[in-house]
């Protein structure tokens, strides 16, 4: 059987401008256009309220090294202070030996002792810390251990540091306090932790990460009339500032005496 042919004529444009525009089908049928336009168009133009919806079960998770302050096995009604620790790019994988070569973890493998819980997960190959479950982490150390909710502090470097802005505006009334080391993140966001006291610290002569990536979103957080945010930049540093920023005890005393107060 053969298809029907639409045909349309120039005197079938000129009358579509009127009332009486036909179309011509191979059979002897004929319809008239006007109408037929007037269904398409409107069809085209309706939108339809819709939605989706589909439940999905995943499993997450996250490798990490746990050190406890000395005396937490002793006291076990004591609850104590918990540090967060988010590496850097070239520490992912699935060697959590790799966790330990900077920051608060290298100095723990060298034997120091700190007075609180650290917990330092490790990143998967190829992935970033954005993408990982690190609050659900902190749901897990609160449950397990002994934590006082309200002094967790996050600290990261590199991409870690772009992990602790990343987490702190994802959850702005968890953490008592955040120190980023040569990170970023988004200024529009500054406004969501504009109560939360910030220590960041950049080199000026940083070429993989930019220390302009620090300062602006230290303006933006003054701006937004965070009173406790401050920026220390080290001069002609180039991306390596996580070794004078951890070996620097008056971080840690500052750190440890931000306390969160309950909303």
């Amino acid at each position: 059987m053969r298809r029907p042919f639409v045909f349309f004529g120039w005197r079938g444009f000129r009358d579509a401008l009127g009332f009486e525009m036909q179309i011509s089908l191979r059979g002897g049928l004929s319809l008239p256009l006007i109408a037929l336009c007037l269904t398409f168009s409107w069809s085209s133009a309706e939108q339809v309220p819709s939605s989706f919806e589909k439940e999905i079960q995943k499993t997450i998770g996250l490798s990490f090294l746990l050190s406890l302050p000395e005396g937490y096995e002793e006291d076990e009604s004591k609850v104590w202070p918990l540090v967060i620790f988010l590496h850097g790019a070239g520490e992912r994988g699935e060697d959590l030996d790799k966790v330990k070569v900077h920051g608060p973890p290298k100095k723990v493998a060298a034997g120091e002792k700190f007075p609180f819980i650290l917990v330092s997960p490790q990143c998967p190959s190829g992935e970033w810390w954005t993408e990982q479950p690190v609050l659900e982490l902190v749901d897990h150390i609160e449950k397990e251990y002994r934590v006082d909710v309200s002094r967790i502090y996050l600290t990261g470097l590199s991409m870690g540091g772009y992990g602790t802005w990343h987490f702190a505006t994802q959850a702005p009334d968890r953490f008592a306090a955040i120190l980023p080391v040569c990170g970023g993140g988004v200024p529009y966001k500054m406004r969501w932790i504009k109560d939360l006291p910030v220590w960041a610290f950049h080199g000026d002569a940083d070429s993989v990460v930019p220390e302009e990536e620090s300062s602006r979103l230290i303006k933006a957080l003054e701006k937004q009339g965070n009173t406790w945010a401050k920026l220390t930049v080290y001069p002609g540093v180039g991306h390596d500032s996580w070794t004078a920023t951890y070996d620097n005890e008056e971080v840690y005393e500052w750190m440890l005496s931000q306390v969160r107060e309950e909303n």
